[in-house]
């Protein structure tokens, strides 16, 4: 299959499970595609764990959930080395990050040392455990999500942290419609169990193709003006670093093949810039009393950047 009937397929098999949102399962596909992690910032209640659920069951791998919380210990994600008895031997248990699709859910409820034991596996893709190293199942996948409405009891991520994830999602309240569907679906039980529609060689290879779609020499310097304008707006105290640019590239080729091209247009970019780049970029604190947000000065440049023809 190319990549528009891998979208339609996805989107068919999780909706039995889930009510919209094709607009955020878009998003986890592009992260998926090119190799990317996301962050989920969200009110509870508005289904980002049913999403990310949904999502790892209809491309068949493997799922595991972490709940972050204060008194979690690094051990506990990556795993241990313990002395079996039976065999004498020194064996190793295996921490739930050793999955394909990885929740992480309400991350910035652990504190800071915890939060680091995700650095390695997000972009090395392999943990230490005990001085060992080992490789992570392929392909892997962080979706993380958190709470902005809390501030108390949590711990603010760090910014190398946030630089490693490729997209952040923001979900609000479901329109009208949606809820009004979804209250139906739920007093009728309308919702059934989700299942692969990829097996992981082919999944293997869509990433492949994915990444072989073709960049202009215009595109890549459309995408670097982007970029380059977040450390020059006088908005913003930090810009994008040189990884944004990377992951802007990457989701934009996984955006055009998605869309059924094996070539990215401005559009592909303009598509991924805001979940791309929001996260990355730290808006001055007189700005921020004014109201404004770090996703509005993104749009603002996407904007007022020409587009090449």
């Amino acid at each position: 299959m190319d990549g528009k009937e891998f979208m339609k397929s996805l989107l068919e098999e999780v909706k039995k499970a889930v009510v919209g949102k094709e607009d955020v399962l878009e998003l986890l596909t592009i992260a998926l595609l090119s190799g990317g992690h996301v962050l989920i910032e969200g009110i509870p209640g508005v289904a980002k764990t049913t999403i990310a659920k949904a999502f790892a069951n209809a491309i068949g791998l493997k799922f595991s959930r972490i709940q972050l919380t204060p008194d979690l210990l690094p051990a506990d994600i990556t795993g241990i080395y313990y002395y079996d008895q039976k065999t004498g031997e020194w064996t190793v248990k295996y921490g739930p990050i050793f999955a394909n699709v990885v929740l992480a859910d309400e991350i910035n409820r652990a504190q800071p040392k915890t939060q680091s034991a995700l650095l390695e596996a997000m972009q090395e893709k392999q943990v230490t455990i005990e001085g060992i190293t080992h490789r992570l199942p392929e392909p892997f996948m962080v979706i993380a999500t958190m709470n902005p409405l809390e501030h108390e009891g949590v711990y603010a991520l760090p910014e190398a942290q946030l630089d490693r994830f490729m997209l952040k999602i923001e979900m609000g309240f479901p329109s009208k419609e949606e809820e009004i569907r979804l209250l139906t679906r739920k007093s009728r039980m309308d919702f059934g169990e989700v299942g692969p529609v990829v097996s992981r060689e082919e999944l293997l290879d869509l990433r492949k193709r994915a990444m072989d779609v073709t960049v202009s020499e215009e595109v890549i310097e459309y995408i670097y003006t982007l970029v380059s304008r977040t450390r020059a707006d006088e908005r913003l105290l930090f810009g994008a670093s040189p990884r944004a640019g990377e992951h802007l590239l990457y989701a934009a080729k996984a955006s055009a093949f998605l869309d059924g091209r094996d070539y990215v247009i401005p559009d592909d970019v303009k598509r991924v810039a805001i979940p791309v780049l929001s996260h990355r970029v730290i808006l001055k604190a007189e700005y921020e009393l004014e109201g404004l947000k770090a996703r509005d000065v993104i749009e603002d440049i996407v904007k007022k950047t020409a587009v090449p023809v």
